[in-house]
């Protein structure tokens, strides 16, 4: 069934499959937890034979993590865990670490980082629920460094897996869609709104329509196969941005705009020699479609709020609007600065070692017993020193990537994976599979097919280079 996915002989039955995977989630969890078991067993062959490339592991494993968020809307629980891709994700590379030659040794290190913590406690509160909820994502990043770092995999594969993870979404967003009310019984207030989130938690809604609406442009300026018909691709870009907007859940539609503004610097100050040779996709003809896509999404939610779309994005609150609250950076990030500032205070209190995983919620003045939403003062209150260090490394690799390929689109594409990983950390933590995800995505040694300049008759065109692939 992977194999099928892979190739993309039917990308209309595909989509059309998905959306009405989601469809059916809206009344019967059943449909999805037999179709995500299906591609379990008819994988497991490829999973087991070990192969000279691990691509059907990343394939069988970023597409069945993007079930998260659908199977939780759904309640599969707990035929597929609540907490999928947490679970998955430390399974499959475990397995994969142990089936195939892996150099992310950095990951090793981020690894040894965590462990402390892991018998700390200076709460007396703290739960083994606490410890999975709030250790397994920063662990599920330092595997997936040790097993995607530098793994080759062809640019084509590499298409694939961003089409793979964009199937679930289609779900997601059906089911959203199925579930919103009419316009005229929603009153929208500046906050986040569950009403058109399916819902369920917008911010998490709001994530992953974001990340889905990132890969969809990625997809469409580089002339990667999605659906084969550019109208249709433009219409699914839309309808992420448009039902991700109305979210009201700022973080992971922001995240989309930083991933594409990265990948734009890199297309806009490639020299010419690059664009020549890599074949980069001309600004006015592919990429400023793509744009308008979104921003026409986002002036038409406007719109149907009254404005209040605008208001939200510009961090207005009821309020700032009233007078009776000063519009601040606390209110902008609806109360993180305020837990990232407690986390850091703790931090100052531990600084060696920490309070101990899970626990910072307990001891924290500010925003008491709330769950940290920064995972950079969640690892620095909790783990203390060693938080540190493993965020340190986690950023010294992306900081890798900003020179590492030659190819500006895929280089561009890398860096802005990692960007929107790291990012997403700053308003979700690591409580979804969008940071591994992405991360491990960041990591992978994109080959492209090489060229070589073609001989011509010199009577027929001088001093003239053509590149082709070398067959």
């Amino acid at each position: 069934m992977i194999k099928s996915l892979l190739l993309n002989r039917y990308p209309l039955v595909w989509i059309i499959f998905h959306i009405l995977l989601g469809l059916s989630a809206t009344f019967s969890p059943f449909p999805l937890i037999i179709w995500f078991y299906l591609v379990i067993l008819t994988s497991a062959v490829y999973l087991i034979r070990k192969t000279p490339s691990p691509t059907i592991l990343f394939a069988v494993l970023l597409y069945l993590v993007s079930f998260e968020l659908l199977a939780r809307m759904a309640k599969t629980s707990p035929y597929i865990p609540y907490e999928l891709g947490k679970y998955l994700f430390s399974a499959g590379m475990i397995w994969g670490i142990l089936r195939y030659q892996t150099g992310g040794k950095a990951g090793w290190v981020m690894l040894m980082c965590l462990l402390p913590a892991l018998f700390i406690d200076f709460s007396g509160k703290v739960t083994q629920a606490d410890l999975v909820f709030n250790v397994l994502g920063p662990l599920n990043v330092a595997l997936v460094v040790v097993f995607f770092y530098h793994q080759k995999i062809h640019v084509k594969h590499f298409a694939s897996l961003i089409r793979l993870m964009i199937y679930p979404i289609l779900g997601v967003l059906s089911y959203s869609i199925i579930k919103s009310p009419d316009f005229d019984q929603v009153e929208f207030a500046l906050g986040a709104n569950v009403d058109w989130s399916g819902g369920f938690g917008s911010n998490q809604v709001s994530t992953l329509f974001g990340l889905g609406a990132l890969l969809m442009f990625i997809l469409m300026i580089n002339r990667w196969v999605f659906s084969g018909i550019f109208l249709l691709d433009a219409l699914i870009l839309f309808g992420l941005s448009f039902q991700g907007l109305l979210t009201f859940s700022r973080g992971g539609m922001l995240g989309a705009v930083l991933g594409i503004f990265i990948i734009l610097l890199y297309l806009r100050t490639a020299n010419l020699k690059s664009r020549i040779k890599y074949q980069l996709p001309k600004v006015g003809k592919y990429v400023i479609p793509a744009i308008l896509v979104g921003v026409m999404a986002y002036l038409v939610v406007d719109e149907l709020t009254s404005g209040m779309l605008s208001l939200r994005y510009t961090g207005e609150t009821a309020g700032t609007l009233q007078g009776t609250k000063v519009k601040s950076l606390n209110t902008v990030t609806t109360g993180r600065l305020e837990i990232f500032l407690g986390d850091v205070d703790l931090w100052l209190d531990h600084f060696f070692i920490g309070v101990g995983a899970g626990a910072s919620g307990f001891l924290r003045e500010t925003m008491h017993g709330t769950v940290a939403h920064v995972e950079l003062s969640r690892l620095l209150a909790e783990h203390g020193l060693f938080g540190f260090i493993y965020f340190l490394i986690l950023c010294y690799l992306g900081w890798k990537l900003v020179a590492e390929h030659p190819n500006p689109m895929i280089r561009g594409i890398l860096v802005a994976f990692f960007a929107v990983a790291i990012y997403t950390t700053f308003h979700a933590a690591m409580r979804t599979f969008v940071t591994p995800a992405l991360v491990g995505l960041s990591l992978l040694a994109v080959q492209i097919p090489k060229t070589t300049p073609a001989r011509l008759p010199r009577r027929n065109i001088k001093n003239t280079k053509v590149l082709v692939p070398v067959k």
